[in-house]
């Protein structure tokens, strides 16, 4: 009878271990108050624009635009990239995509300029499985290349091109099903990685990160960076010729950092969802709102850095904060699920 107690008060005190690690890793008890030194420039009616990219050289971004129900789907959805001019201020968008006749629904995004022409690429959730989609655009002309699927894509969420052919992608899930995925979400397991095309075949060269998430790489500096949500930090890596990494160190952020944009003075800029069990709730459609946040940071070296709070929101104003792209003193945020996003702009 004695060792029954003991195994049910040991029981006890793991599962309340594991509540109160989850609740507190995830910003349950974080109190979200309104800030921001600015003003909204302009609501636009995108549904679910989850990741934006700028050329600063063209002066346009390239939306990935989704109209979800509950995030993960569980239908067939109909998305759509688009080109949105920055330079004049009347911010006109192009659907690129509305001609492109197969299932399409995209999540992360690249794309990378050679000559006159961008490749872009594209993650692709349909209900067969998942794909990259490669675009090439001339001036506002797309153009769909061809698919890429491989087992190495388990659950790939963003994507960074190196160049025409090569590319990083992360998996936010090591375990897409069952108590392994539930210990990913609640319990914080780092089990997802990283995996690198080299133009002929997938290698996975970083593993051990909880939920990764956004992915960029500053080609100035030769560093990548993977944003972890579940571990509310950014990761740092320097990129060898070959492709493989060697981990710098993690920068921690207080918030679940989504997407990852790196504006022209090599600054980091992510939008990040405070509360993460909120945004679970909100993206099963089981809350009306979850709060945005938008930080920026900027990184120097090992142990100098500088995490600054740039827009903190409860959710009434835009809710599931996932991207934020800097131009100029314009600030483009995204989310996952709302029928528009913001144009900020910073009130220097």
């Amino acid at each position: 009878m004695r060792i029954t107690k003991r195994i049910t008060l040991i029981i006890l005190v793991l599962v309340i271990s594991f509540i109160v690690h989850t609740l507190v890793s995830t910003g349950f008890f974080r109190t979200v108050e309104n800030q921001f030194d600015g003003k909204i420039v302009k609501k636009v009616a995108l549904p679910g624009a989850e990741d934006i990219t700028i050329s600063h050289v063209d002066s346009f971004a390239l939306i990935s635009s989704t109209n979800r129900l509950v995030y993960p789907p569980k239908e067939e959805e109909r998305g759509g990239l688009y080109r949105m001019e920055l330079k004049s201020g009347n911010f006109k968008t192009i659907n690129l995509t509305a001609s492109l006749k197969k299932p399409f629904a995209p999540h992360g995004i690249s794309m990378i300029k050679k000559d006159s022409t961008y490749t872009i690429m594209a993650i692709n959730h349909t209900l067969a499985g998942h794909s990259i989609e490669v675009f090439s655009l001339h001036n506002e002309s797309l153009t769909h290349k061809k698919s890429i699927t491989d087992p190495s894509l388990k659950s790939p969420n963003d994507i960074v091109l190196i160049d025409e052919n090569r590319f990083y992608v992360t998996n936010d899930h090591g375990y897409t099903k069952g108590i392994g995925k539930i210990f990913e979400e609640y319990g914080g397991l780092s089990v997802s990685n990283v995996v690198y095309f080299d133009g002929d075949k997938f290698i996975e060269v970083a593993d051990g990160i909880a939920y990764a998430n956004g992915i960029n790489f500053d080609p100035k500096r030769n560093l990548l960076y993977v944003a972890s949500p579940r571990g509310f930090e950014i990761k740092v890596y320097s990129r060898n010729a070959d492709g493989l990494l060697d981990f710098i160190e993690d920068i921690p952020c207080g918030t679940g950092v989504d997407n990852i944009e790196i504006d022209s003075e090599g600054h980091l800029w992510s939008g990040a969802h405070p509360n993460l069990l909120r945004f679970k709730a909100y993206a099963q459609g089981k809350k009306n709102t979850s709060p945005s946040e938008v930080i920026k940071v900027t990184y120097r070296e090992k142990n100098d850095y500088l995490v600054e709070q740039i827009y903190v929101e409860d959710g009434e104003v835009m809710s599931g904060s996932s991207s934020a792209a800097a131009f100029g003193d314009l600030i483009l945020t995204g989310n996952v699920m709302d029928d528009e996003f913001l144009i900020l702009k910073e009130g220097k």
